[in-house]
């Protein structure tokens, strides 16, 4: 059974900086693409961000050029650095280890906890 931990939230100011880390039990980046979804009050879960087991990355439009996700295959973890923070980037941030496919991600059952990020002066 997959396991995965989000850390790294937290209250930032707009124009700031955070990185998101997403530690897995186990090394699966072989084995999967890893993606980071989001979701916001009142709003559904949305992909931000994935990395495929190749290393290849793909970035929803609102955040391409702001954030950046990594992997750190000896440490089983994989990053989101998010700069030039915005209100509409407060929300809840997941990572889920998901499959890709013909330029796709799709989500497995294997989601993290969340962990909430802020955006607010």
């Amino acid at each position: 059974q997959v396991q995965l931990v989000e850390s790294g939230g937290g209250l930032v100011q707009p124009g700031g900086s955070l990185r998101l880390s997403c530690a897995a039990s186990e090394n699966i980046f072989s084995i999967f693409a890893m993606g980071w979804y989001r979701q916001a009050p009142g709003k559904q879960r949305e992909l931000v961000a994935f990395i495929t087991s190749g290393g290849s990355t793909n970035y929803v439009d609102s955040v391409a050029g702001r954030f950046t996700i990594s992997r750190d295959n000896a440490k089983n973890t994989v990053y989101l650095q998010m700069k030039s923070l915005k209100a509409e980037d407060t929300a809840v941030y997941y990572c889920n280890a998901g499959y890709y496919s013909s330029s796709y991600f799709s989500p497995s059952r294997y989601w993290g906890q969340g962990t909430q990020v802020t955006v607010s002066s």
